[in-house]
């Protein structure tokens, strides 16, 4: 048995429908699909690289450290850059709405 409150299912057809939820999905996609395709863009140039322009990648910088290896060590950056913009428009944009959503359903659950 739950503790909490359960909401009914209508409750949660409701809000999804609501134009709160809509504006939620709509500002997550604005965020998630162009940063996903600019990621696997990235990736994907990374791998067709280091397949395809060996000369390139075998590029000495300095020492032992090569165009791949700099390009590989970006994509471990790339994906704590991507995650920290996340949680930033997450923040600003999305919490704000999804704890109207929530408290508009906890209020009514109660």
């Amino acid at each position: 048995m739950s503790t909490e409150a359960e909401v009914p299912a209508t409750d949660w057809e409701r809000v999804q429908e609501s134009a709160e939820f809509v504006e939620l999905r709509r500002r997550l996609r604005v965020f998630v699909f162009p940063m996903t395709v600019v990621f696997v863009v990235w990736y994907l140039a990374y791998v067709l690289l280091a397949d395809y322009a060996h000369g390139f990648m075998a590029t000495k910088l300095f020492g032992n450290v090569t165009v791949g290896l700099v390009f590989g060590l970006l994509q471990f950056v790339s994906t704590f850059v991507i995650t920290g913009l996340y949680v930033r428009y997450a923040n600003r944009k999305l919490d704000p709405v999804a704890d109207t959503i929530r408290a508009d359903l906890e209020g009514e659950a109660r």
